[in-house]
């Protein structure tokens, strides 16, 4: 089999620079809305002492784990030796990184004080998963970057066992990333919208659909950019097919995860709040995660082919279960702290602190423009990375594209 070639981005389409000017724009107001409620303080953001994570927040774990989804392609060419992924598997691998550095700087920059970012690197409280997450985060970043230089290096990438074993490694590490996302939410024993072992296997499905719907958005870009087609159709196909997987997986999950809870009588009650009458979130789960994020994709994927239109539509799809992605995180991570906290079950709590009572929430301008700035970041590292190295497969016709 013929060596695969890759390339990196030299010339463009005017597209290209319009892009990277829009991300400019996102990634500078976000540190102008993170300036704004560092000196203001976040009280005038839409966070209160009831809902401590916010829509920064949605953004960051979003970008977090579809970072480790995004990694999948590269997993599955070197883990599972199919080949015909290995010509993404570089892309795979700096998509990850960048989204999870996005991530990474709309949490730090929504601390209020970042600098105390220094405290959490240096003391460490290994009761809270939070600890553990920071040596994961770093951990995930340190691996992904061995593992490109073992795919890029041309003496590494001749050694077939160095390159199964760094893939194998990634693998396992981007498992254990999800996981420890998850378990923030799935260890918080006194939010009864958030306990629960299956958050870890929930969030590892959601990581695949998200990460590879990033995948294919920025193949699409790319082919757009170089004036060739990146994605041949048998990869259309693939990636139509595993994406109806991962979203079914994902919401197979999501349905056994409100079963479960709606079995157990004490939190039934959590349960009619987030799918009947808790006002934005049930509308949020059924319109936003469930029809435009799940079923949509699933039915424009199915009736998808390998053509010119089946791209399109893969592309479409892909969009919205990016959309369907962030419905899901807000329902999680905020309509769980909406409703009151269980510090004593099976007793009813009232007081002048607001317990027992239901938490508003309203998203603020500058919290919004955090998080998408995150996103602009992640666009904006894969953009300078693509044009820097040659991390883009070949294709067979290549306009704009300099050879490795």
């Amino acid at each position: 089999m013929a060596q695969q070639k890759y390339c990196r981005l030299t010339s463009h389409r005017p597209l290209y620079w319009t892009l990277i000017g829009l991300n400019l724009v996102a990634v500078a107001a976000g540190m102008l809305a993170a300036f704004y409620m560092e000196t203001n303080g976040h009280h005038v953001s839409g966070m209160t002492n009831q809902i401590v994570w916010g829509t920064p927040h949605v953004f960051a774990v979003f970008l977090i784990v579809s970072a480790s989804g995004a990694l999948n392609v590269a997993s599955v060419s070197s883990v599972f030796n199919r080949l015909n992924y290995k010509p993404f598997a570089r892309l795979s691998g700096v998509l990850a990184i960048a989204l999870l550095l996005g991530g990474l700087s709309v949490l730090v920059l929504d601390l209020g004080r970042p600098d105390r970012l220094l405290v959490a690197m240096t003391t460490y409280n290994f009761h809270s998963i939070f600890a553990w997450n920071i040596y994961l985060y770093t951990g995930f970043m340190a691996i992904v970057v061995a593992y490109l230089f073992t795919m890029m290096d041309r003496r590494a990438s001749k050694n077939y066992t160095l390159g199964r074993v760094m893939g194998g490694a990634a693998f396992a590490w981007r498992l254990i990333l999800t996981t420890g996302t998850g378990s923030i939410f799935g260890f918080l024993v006194a939010r009864d919208a958030y306990y629960g072992a299956i958050m870890a296997p929930l969030f590892i499905a959601a990581s695949l659909a998200y990460g590879l719907a990033f995948t294919v958005l920025v193949l699409a870009t790319m082919s757009y950019e170089t004036s060739a087609e990146l994605m041949p159709e048998e990869m259309v196909g693939k990636f139509r097919g595993l994406l109806i997987i991962f979203v079914a997986s994902t919401l197979f999950l999501t349905a056994i995860s409100h079963l479960a809870k709606i079995y157990a009588a004490p939190t039934r009650s959590v349960e009619a709040f987030l799918l009947l009458n808790g006002g934005i979130y049930p509308a949020v789960f059924w319109l936003g995660q469930v029809l435009v994020g799940s079923l949509l994709p699933m039915a424009v994927l199915a009736l998808a082919d390998n053509g010119a239109k089946g791209r399109k539509m893969l592309e479409a799809a892909s969009i919205l279960i990016l959309l369907g992605g962030l419905s899901q995180m807000y329902v999680i991570i905020i309509g769980g702290q909406a409703y009151p906290l269980s510090i004593f079950p099976g007793y009813e709590v009232s007081s002048s602190f607001f317990d027992g009572a239901i938490n508003s929430y309203t998203p603020s301008l500058p919290e919004v423009l955090l998080g998408v700035s995150g996103v602009a970041i992640a666009m904006l590292i894969s953009a300078l990375a693509f044009r820097l190295l040659p991390f883009l497969p070949k294709p067979a016709v290549a306009n704009g594209v300099a050879e490795e």
